[in-house]
Parts: structure tokens; C-alpha cells; sequence
């Protein structure tokens, strides 16, 4: 399979996703993991000290704003992360899937300036999480909460993180079985859910907040 913008669109309704070793490595990899990260949408809740970050509205939060500055930023090595799994062709190809409406990227702001952000793939009712980043702090976790909260009202069955880390279990990560995975994805894809449907503020407000009632 020749990896282009119709690949990997095949290979996430498959269950795999391509991946580089690292940013220098030309070559692009099928991953096929026996676990799988998952966030699930419906039950999802904010703890109580990012409420208190998101009620601070430091950020300006925008959506497909700047896809490739985030795609570059998530590339990016850091003094955390001296290496990455997105080369050049990734960025390009992802680009290319944005251009088309199945790539997205949701972004934290400072003013001018881009400080955090994610992006990913939707299909379905499905959206696949590729990765993110952050040059202030909370920024990466403020830009998930509002991409949940954009997931849930427009009826999404899926929030797929591929793999699980610390990071992503403290903001409700969980790992189920490939053949559940599999179940749950066979399901999404048969739903329509149109990420690039426009939303209210008011709309955001009302989720977030049913999102942060808890004890």
C-alpha cells in the first residue's frame, strides 16, 4: 500500500496509522498496536485545576486556524522530546488531508502568537488524535478539553489517542483491547459527524460546563 492522502485514510478505517522513527527517517511505517488509547467523549470531566485554568481565559482557542504551524510545532524537538515520529512527508501529507476537510487542528493563542495545540483526522464519527504540543503551560490541555467539547456536540463516538502515556491517563486516557477498538471504530464509521460543522460559543460554554460538575 503506497502511502498518499487515500492510504491513510484506508489505513485508520483498518485500525492502523502510519508513523516515522523519527523526523530525519524517510520512511513511513504501519502501526498496528495490540492496546489502544481511547478518550471517552461522553463520560469525560475536567478536573478541578484545569477548570480553574480554563475560567482564567488566558487563551484565545481556535480551530484550523494555522494547521501546519501545529503540525511543524508537534515535529518540533524539544528538550522533553529530542526526537519525533513526524518526518517531512507527514507533514505534507497531513496538510494535504487538512486541505481536504479530514485533517484539523485545534489551537491555544497568546495574542499573535500560537502557544499550544493538536491536531487529527475525522472520519465518521471518529477522530483519530495524532499529537500535540505546548510552549506555555496548560496550553495542550486546554486545546483537548475544547476539542472534546467540540467532539460531544457535534455527536462523535470516538476520540482514539493510539497509545496511552501518564500524560494522557491523567486527562482520562484509557487503554482497551484491539478487538474492542476494532468493535468501537466498525461503529464510528458508520455514523456521520461533521467536524467542520459551525458551533456557538454559547454552545462550547453550556458543554464545558456540564463537563466540569464534578465533585
Amino acid at each position: 500500500m503506497s502511502i498518499n492522502e487515500e492510504a491513510i485514510l484506508k489505513g485508520y478505517s483498518l485500525g492502523i496509522f502510519p508513523m516515522s522513527e523519527s523526523y530525519d527517517d524517510p520512511n513511513i511505517y504501519w502501526i498496528n498496536p495490540k492496546k489502544r488509547g481511547v478518550i471517552p467523549i461522553d463520560t469525560f470531566k475536567i478536573s478541578k485545576s484545569l477548570k480553574k485554568e480554563i475560567k482564567k481565559n488566558k487563551f484565545k482557542i481556535k480551530v484550523n486556524e494555522n494547521f501546519r504551524k501545529v503540525i511543524e510545532n508537534c515535529a518540533r524537538k524539544t528538550k522533553d522530546r529530542p526526537t519525533t515520529w513526524i518526518n517531512k512527508e507527514i507533514i505534507e501529507l497531513y496538510t494535504s488531508l487538512h486541505k481536504i476537510g479530514h485533517a484539523h487542528s485545534v489551537e491555544a493563542w497568546l495574542g499573535n502568537k500560537l502557544v499550544g495545540g493538536l491536531y487529527g483526522v475525522s472520519m465518521g464519527s471518529a477522530f483519530f488524535g495524532e499529537s500535540m504540543f505546548s510552549t506555555v503551560s496548560n496550553a495542550s490541555k486546554v486545546c483537548l478539553v475544547y476539542l472534546i467539547a467540540n467532539l460531544k456536540i457535534k455527536n462523535f463516538n470516538l476520540l482514539d489517542t493510539q497509545f496511552i502515556n501518564p500524560y494522557l491517563k491523567n486527562l482520562g486516557a484509557i487503554e482497551i483491547s484491539r478487538e474492542k477498538y476494532l468493535k468501537l471504530l466498525s461503529k464510528s464509521l458508520k455514523k456521520n459527524a461533521n467536524f467542520n460543522k459551525k458551533i456557538t460559543q454559547s454552545s462550547i460554554y453550556d458543554i464545558l460546563q456540564s463537563m466540569t460538575q464534578t465533585s
